[in-house]
């Protein structure tokens, strides 16, 4: 008897499974075959890192903010996104006082209602002040950049790191 109780225990659990399987796969191809629309994403809350790229950070940086952009354009909006920079991401913010590209890219996604965060650790690192990096107010610095990414996936930020 309790060969046949191991067995119909046995056929319960592969069925179990090959239902979920089946379900798995419905629900991968329903995504990939949703049909875009205005209701496609939900609100996102997301974060950035941005701590720089070797060997080029001002490349980097670029690409990261090309990416938020394409993030608030492919929610249409439906999104509140912070870039927290340190270490060799606060550079770019550095570079941008003499560089128009980088200056107008920053613009481009303030613009779009991102939050962009600097921490106060790298800066006073990097011998930083306020007036010695584009575009940032007191309000932008935060105590640790790495604390902040911490503090922000707590209050349901999604990370990304590119």
């Amino acid at each position: 008897m309790p060969s046949f109780v191991r067995l119909a225990a046995l056929i319960v659990a592969v069925m179990t499974a090959a239902s979920a399987c089946v379900n798995v796969q419905t629900m991968k191809e329903a995504m990939v075959t949703a049909p875009a629309s205005d209701s496609y994403y939900q609100f996102q809350k997301v974060v950035y890192q941005n701590s720089g790229g070797l060997p080029d950070d001002r490349a980097y940086f670029l690409r990261v903010l090309r990416n938020i952009g394409a993030h608030v354009t492919a929610t249409e909006g439906n999104v509140e996104i912070r870039l927290v920079s340190f270490s060799g991401g606060v550079k770019a913010f550095q570079q941008a006082k003499s560089d128009p590209e980088l200056a107008k890219a920053i613009d481009a996604v303030r613009e779009k209602k991102v939050r962009l965060l600097l921490c106060r650790n790298t800066m006073r690192a990097m011998n930083l002040t306020i007036d010695d990096v584009y575009g940032v107010s007191e309000a932008d610095i935060v105590p640790s950049g790495v604390a902040e990414l911490a503090r922000l996936q707590g209050l349901g930020f999604v990370y990304i790191h590119p």
